[in-house]
């Protein structure tokens, strides 16, 4: 048994004592630490806020049930809904940093909010961390030293995973249809880095379209027009299941196939496109399946979201990738709140460049980060998956 185990199990039955004692007694249990999410939890149809608080829920449940953090100081939500709208998403952020014993903040899925949420964090020095957002700016933020930290994937990363997912199926001439925002943007740029290692690919096509378009039919036909084999896709739920319906709504050769970004994987996406979706070739990248993880670790965390949510089955989690990743790195936050002996957010911050090996659900981190990268994932967990006929996400052959 680990020395950290049974520092924990020690507390635990302090705790069982200290339950027993008078109200005097009892009132000086250990404050929380308390951890922040600044998420979309207000907007229509959006599942990705609550899947990162799934996941810090499940993570938290294991962590106090083993003592906590800091000889028994229980860990805490605090949560701030900015329903994607970044004026929202700054006063949080500043709300945040005023609280006494918050040691960091979690985001949520949309990269133009933390992007436009940086200067804020550089200002306050508030820890912040990305089990989501996926825009390269958001950790290569110019920070001396940098607070932002991501277990995520990042659009460098997925760019390429995407044409070379084309590429391997014979489809070299490619049409990019993206958000008009810093992560359509952000894209763009990756998906321009990437063409020198691909020289087969061609891009034949760039089409904007706005947030909250009603219509991306006339978007994708120019770039059919173009000479597009297949469609790489930025965009989120609500876009994206228009484009599906409009694409199954055109006769079968006109249908391209679609590789997209995984923002439509943070809503109702399945339920929005209806059949339209099983009459579409749409895979999208992803980070981590279920599916494919360690079962002793997926039955691990199924036992723990049982204990804060009604999740049971794999098939119950939505935006399955943002309740596994805000599950390992709430884990890999308490770990560096012990390293640091402290709330103190620098400490802590610190400690997160400097820890050991973590063996989590999504990889094994050796180690999650250094002073030099402060992304924790490895290219090698990235999968393409497509929606079953129930709307579950499973692993793809691509």
């Amino acid at each position: 048994m680990s020395t950290t185990l049974r520092s924990r199990r020690r507390v635990l039955g302090a705790a069982a004592v200290l339950a027993t004692l008078p109200g005097a007694a009892r009132a000086a249990a250990p404050s929380p630490v308390l951890l922040g999410i600044d998420g979309e939890f207000g907007l229509d149809n959006s599942t990705s806020a609550q899947a990162i608080e799934l996941g810090m829920r499940a993570a938290l449940a294991e962590i106090n049930a083993a003592g906590g953090v800091l000889r028994g100081r229980p860990l805490s939500l605090v949560i701030k809904d900015n329903r994607s709208i970044p004026a929202r998403g700054i006063r949080n952020i500043r709300e945040f940093a005023a609280m006494p014993d918050l040691v960091a903040v979690f985001g949520g899925r949309f990269s133009p909010v933390v992007i436009e949420e940086l200067p804020a964090l550089r200002e306050t020095h508030t820890l912040f961390m990305a089990p989501w957002s996926s825009a390269d700016v958001i950790v290569d933020n110019g920070m001396q030293p940098n607070y932002v930290f991501r277990l995520s994937l990042r659009d460098s990363l997925a760019m390429p995973r995407l044409l070379r997912a084309a590429q391997r199926r014979g489809l070299r001439r490619i049409g990019l249809l993206l958000t008009n925002t810093s992560w359509g943007r952000s894209n763009a740029q990756a998906a321009a880095r990437a063409l020198p290692a691909l020289p087969a690919l061609k891009i034949v096509g760039t089409s904007w379209y706005n947030w909250r378009d009603t219509s991306l039919v006339d978007n994708y036909r120019h770039l059919r027009a173009a000479g597009a084999q297949a469609v790489v896709l930025v965009a989120n739920d609500d876009e994206a299941a228009i484009l599906v319906r409009e694409i199954a709504a055109l006769p079968q050769e006109q249908r391209l196939p679609i590789l997209s970004h995984w923002g439509v994987t943070g809503g109702e996406f399945a339920a929005q496109a209806g059949p339209a979706l099983q009459q579409v070739d749409l895979s999208v990248i992803q980070t981590f399946s279920f599916f494919r993880a360690d079962p002793a670790r997926v039955r691990r965390f199924l036992d723990s979201a049982a204990q804060v949510s009604t999740v049971r089955r794999i098939e119950d989690i939505k935006s399955p990738v943002g309740a596994a990743q805000a599950y390992d790195l709430t884990h890999i936050l308490a770990l560096a709140i012990e390293r640091a002996s402290s709330t103190d957010r620098k400490a802590v911050r610190d400690a997160l460049e400097h820890l050991g090996t973590y063996h989590g659900l999504v990889q094994t981190y050796a180690p999650p980060f250094t002073p030099a990268r402060h992304e924790a994932l490895d290219p090698a967990t990235l999968l393409l998956a497509r929606f079953r006929a129930d709307g579950v996400l499973v692993p793809a052959g691509d």
